[in-house]
């Protein structure tokens, strides 16, 4: 007796299985290169001479910053006392409900408490992500003539920061703020997570309200 095996299916199956497994390898190859290019910029300060320091928005509370940005902001004084550049932006929109400030208002008159003049200061109040920061920022350095800035934001957020201005025709220095207390394995994690997602998106050119919005939550 004849048994005729229709071996059409399983070929189709294992043809299947196989392009999964290559585009799951590559997905792990996409997710290390951006990882490690993500921490190679996360652990070098770049301050040096500049035109201009900008520091990216962070969460703030009915005029506080929170702690997040108060690191970042207490960075960005250390650099003008160390005469790094002349001129300081404050960046973020995202007004709170309540009071109605914004993050690059809050900034600047935090800066302003500690003593940098007003003169010294632009604030940026009404981009609500980093791309618009970003698109804002390249603005005003045009309309200002400043040529090299130094940005200042969390170590996990610069890479895809100076991606973003060198796309734009800016050339900037990566600062990373001080840390402060003590980040859990699970919440780093969570920020590398969370910068390899939006990198991966971006160079996707993925356009999608809903998840531009999911990955642009403010940190504390």
């Amino acid at each position: 007796m004849n048994i005729t095996t229709d071996t059409k299916p399983r070929s189709s199956l294992h043809l299947v299985r196989k392009f999964v497994g290559i585009l799951l390898l590559l997905a792990l190859i996409w997710t290390v290169w951006v990882y490690h290019q993500i921490a190679t910029v996360a652990s070098v300060d770049q301050a040096q001479t500049a035109d201009a320091i900008a520091v990216f928005g962070a969460a703030q509370y009915s005029g506080r910053p929170s702690p997040v940005f108060h690191a970042r902001l207490d960075h960005v004084v250390d650099l003008y006392h160390k005469q790094v550049a002349p001129l300081i932006i404050t960046l973020g929109g995202g007004s709170d409900k309540d009071s109605g400030m914004t993050e690059g208002g809050v900034g600047r008159d935090y800066l302003l408490a500690n003593g940098i003049p007003l003169d010294k200061i632009i604030a940026e109040t009404a981009s609500i992500d980093t791309q618009q920061q970003v698109d804002r920022l390249v603005e005003i350095a045009r309309e200002n003539n400043l040529h090299h800035v130094v940005v200042v934001s969390d170590g996990t957020h610069l890479f895809r920061i100076r991606v973003l201005c060198e796309e734009a025709g800016l050339e900037v220095y990566t600062s990373p703020r001080s840390a402060f207390g003590r980040i859990s394995n699970y919440n780093l994690a969570q920020r590398y997570l969370h910068e390899i997602l939006s990198y991966t998106v971006f160079k996707l050119n993925i356009d999608s309200d809903a998840l531009h919005h999911w990955l642009e939550d403010k940190p504390e």
